[in-house]
């Protein structure tokens, strides 16, 4: 893998990046070590280091930088970095005594601040550990030009022992994608005036149903939409598995319209908590990230998403008629499909020119609010036991990134029987992120008992 054009969708994530709004997806794993707990350092932090470091340098896509390139103008290409530096990219840190998990919640939220930097190949990775603790963890920031949710995990997947043991048994090889052309031959022209007209129209009738799907007469005036300060805070809870599915078997549809009802009851229950005025019109809208990757794509097909539009009912006092509405929109966006709606952002962008992206990423950037409230995304995880030099993985929190304007993104996926939750909220807007983070699982609490009374 030498050099590759960056995919539309790729080059627009690029481009909506700003120092106080850094467009990287973030995971926070933690493990237990089976070294002595009396020991001085019972987690070896230079050797794990080295290990990742290791694992990380044997992935191909984490060489390649981004460069401008002449042609298309605007445009932009992975290359492979020639003066590559493992060392620069993972980094040690070691948390004060107490309570490790808390510390190891603190410092991911602070790093996560911090824009990747953009002249080198976009991931770091940081290994947290703490005296005469058991328990280390691992925060990885990937830029989401480099991958998005599904693709972020068959990359980071690699530093786990089961996947890097694979690899190095030869059980998994990654297939070389050749450079493409970037001046077409003649016997091109003809057909590429074809797909470029083709595509004008598509992204003229997408326009159309993103506008559609806008609001100028923004969502009330909530720590939700109030989001500027740059300042990241991080927040978990663990949702149990079993009892999400549960609840589905009662009300039918999917475990993810079970999880998209707990954000919007735990939303709830944190306005009214704060003391914040229930909307009395449109409740607030999540936008659903969908992938349109096909199974077996190469790790070079760029990010593949579109979305889903849903409203989230915290007006809605009963917690079952909340569940039904979220499951009759969810139902609504599938019948329609992911090409509608404020969801057709991504698909919208494979249709434009380079040189729109360029210009046009501030201002879509700004009109992200017009669109959507919060976002809730669901990051796929193997569903084997992973570990890291021998550790077991315990928990592992996915961090999405936070649109300008916006206050609050929750990613959540589902390990060991348990849905780990990552909110991602701006620091100042919402300083109570661990009340919201209770409110969650009361929320998923009071739906299972409706479920099962």
């Amino acid at each position: 893998m030498s050099t590759e054009l960056l995919a539309p969708l790729d080059l627009a994530f690029w481009h909506l990046e700003s120092t106080e709004h850094p467009m990287h997806l973030g995971a926070l794993a933690f493990f237990e070590s089976d070294g002595e707990a009396d020991s001085d350092s019972a987690c070896d932090s230079a050797a794990l280091a080295k290990l990742l470091a290791e694992r990380a340098a044997a992935i191909p896509r984490l060489r390649m930088r981004v460069r401008p390139v002449w042609l298309p103008v605007g445009g932009a290409a992975w290359s492979t970095a020639k003066d590559f530096d493992v060392r620069r990219h993972v980094r040690q840190i070691r948390l004060p005594d107490g309570d490790f998990a808390a510390h190891a919640t603190e410092i991911a939220g602070e790093l996560m601040e911090q824009p990747l930097e953009r002249g080198l190949p976009p991931w770091e990775m940081y290994v947290l550990t703490a005296p005469g603790s058991r328990a280390f963890a691992v925060l990885v920031k990937l830029h989401h030009a480099l991958a998005d949710g599904m693709r972020a995990v068959a990359i980071g997947a690699g530093i786990f022992d089961q996947i890097a043991g694979a690899r190095a048994a030869g059980a998994r090889r990654v297939r070389s994608v050749p450079p493409r052309s970037w001046l077409p031959g003649p016997h091109q022209v003809v057909g590429f005036a074809r797909e470029r007209l083709e595509e004008v129209g598509r992204a003229v009738g997408i326009s159309a149903s993103v506008m559609r799907a806008s609001r100028f007469d923004l969502w009330g005036e909530s720590a939700l939409a109030s989001g500027s300060s740059g300042t990241r805070r991080l927040g978990t809870a663990v949702l149990g598995l079993d009892d999400v599915l549960k609840i589905r078997r009662a009300a039918g549809g999917t475990a993810n319209d079970v999880l998209l009802t707990v954000v919007a009851g735990g939303l709830r229950r944190w306005m009214l908590e704060r003391g914040e005025p229930l909307p009395s019109g449109a409740d607030p809208r999540a936008l659903v990230p969908v992938s349109r990757r096909r199974p077996g794509s190469g790790a070079a097909c760029g990010n593949k998403l579109s979305a889903y539009l849903v409203g989230l009912p915290v007006s809605e006092a009963d917690a079952w008629a909340r569940l039904t509405a979220v499951r009759r929109a969810m139902d609504r966006n599938k019948a329609e499909g992911p090409g509608r709606g404020a969801g057709a952002v991504a698909v919208l962008a494979d249709h434009l020119p380079p040189l729109a992206h360029r210009f046009g990423a501030p201002i879509a950037g700004s009109a992200a609010r017009m669109l959507f409230d919060v976002l809730v995304t669901s990051v796929p995880l193997p569903r084997s036991t992973l570990s890291l030099g021998g550790s077991p993985l315990r928990a592992i929190y996915p961090m999405a990134p936070l649109a300008r304007g916006q206050s609050l993104a929750v990613a959540l996926s589902t390990y060991g029987g348990q849905v780990h939750v990552g909110l991602v909220a701006d620091a100042e807007a919402v300083p109570d992120l661990d009340r919201l983070a209770g409110s969650l699982t009361e929320e998923l609490a009071t739906l299972l008992r409706a479920a099962t009374g």
